[in-house]
């Protein structure tokens, strides 16, 4: 298939402009890039920032969207590991060739994974971000920027990472989220044991066929809740991740949490500064491979994630297709504010119209 010059791409023109479907040019990749046919891309609260607040865009317009799948159709200079019909899944670099929504982007090839036959692309696209702000959470170290990192876990695709935490307990917070359920796969593939995850209780079969052995009611009150996983494990809790981040989820995490322990976050820190204590490490995560700090573990971590999903010890999030293509973005959204899904919403850019 030739490669268009022209494409559709979801745009915001002017700082909180409503989005809208343009037409613009195929960029082509440079050295060490591919070009991927996007088959899939899902939407993220993230869009909806980048709207409102701006977030990483640094002119206008720019193309947005954070997650995609797709099929490599051309290849720069000097790229290894990848070759023209591969099937594989990314999170943008926050630049507009890179964007999900788009119908063609490029980005760097080792910053990809290769998707297995056994994965859709609309499932694919669930992974990326979500994915990553779970593992660099957990298994990232401290990094050159203050409160940036992870618990600094030996990984669990490393040769001496299966297994290692056996016996150890984990608490995730937000467990029902995409975040929260990637968190909890990995974990188990750790060893960490209970891994107690904290949700509605609607969402209790789903989270324990995912790897939690114990659910707790996310309604309980925070004494309530520290209690429950006390009786679970008399074990310090050395790690706590929480994928929801509120004010009172980062509380109870912190409260949770042993001395000499780490609370990963994915929203700035919203504890109070009088309880911060010198022997409790917090740490705010991202799940952008372009960041500095991240680049190389990110990209030996897409490198295994093949083996994984292939496996079936990751799997992806339930997934909605919505028709419409790019069009369709804009109401998807709408949805996500709800906070309802415990999925994605997927589109396909090359259905645009």
């Amino acid at each position: 298939m030739a490669i268009p010059t022209q494409q559709k791409a979801l745009r915001l023109t002017a700082a909180q402009s409503d989005f809208s479907v343009d037409t613009v040019p195929v960029v082509l990749p440079q050295d060490d890039e591919v070009l991927i046919r996007i088959e899939a891309s899902t939407l993220s609260h993230m869009e909806r920032f980048m709207q409102q607040a701006g977030y990483y865009i640094t002119e206008y317009p720019s193309i947005v969207g954070l997650d995609a799948a797709g099929v490599v159709v051309a290849l720069g200079k000097n790229v290894t590991g990848r070759a023209i019909g591969d099937r594989v899944l990314y999170v943008t670099n926050f630049t507009s060739p890179s964007a999900a929504h788009q119908q063609y982007a490029v980005m760097k090839a080792h910053l990809t994974a290769k998707v297995p036959a056994s994965i859709s692309f609309d499932q694919a696209a669930t992974l990326p971000c979500n994915v990553l702000t779970a593992h660099n959470g957990l298994y990232t170290g401290p990094t050159p920027r203050i409160g940036r990192g992870g618990a600094n876990l030996t990984p669990f695709w490393k040769p001496e990472g299966r297994g290692k935490y056996a016996g150890q307990p984990i608490v995730i917070l937000g467990a029902a989220a995409s975040v929260g359920q990637y968190a909890i796969q990995q974990v188990r593939i750790s060893g960490f044991s209970p891994i107690i995850a904290v949700a509605s209780l609607r969402n209790a079969d789903l989270l324990k066929s995912l790897g939690a052995t114990h659910v707790l009611d996310r309604s309980l009150s925070a004494s309530d809740l520290i209690s429950q996983a006390r009786e679970i494990t008399t074990k310090p809790i050395q790690v706590v991740y929480d994928a929801f981040s509120s004010a009172e989820t980062q509380g109870l995490g912190y409260d949770i949490l042993a001395s000499g322990g780490a609370l990963a976050i994915t929203l700035p820190v919203a504890l109070d500064e009088a309880k911060l204590k010198s022997d409790k490490s917090v740490y705010m995560v991202y799940g952008a491979p372009n960041q500095p700090e991240y680049e190389e573990i990110d990209a030996e971590f897409f490198n295994a994630l093949p083996e994984y999903l292939s496996s079936g010890e990751i799997k992806p999030n339930a997934v909605e297709y919505l028709p419409g293509g790019l069009h369709a973005v804009s109401e998807g959204l709408k949805r996500l504010e709800s906070f309802a899904l415990n999925g994605k919403l997927a589109v396909h850019p090359l259905e645009t119209a």
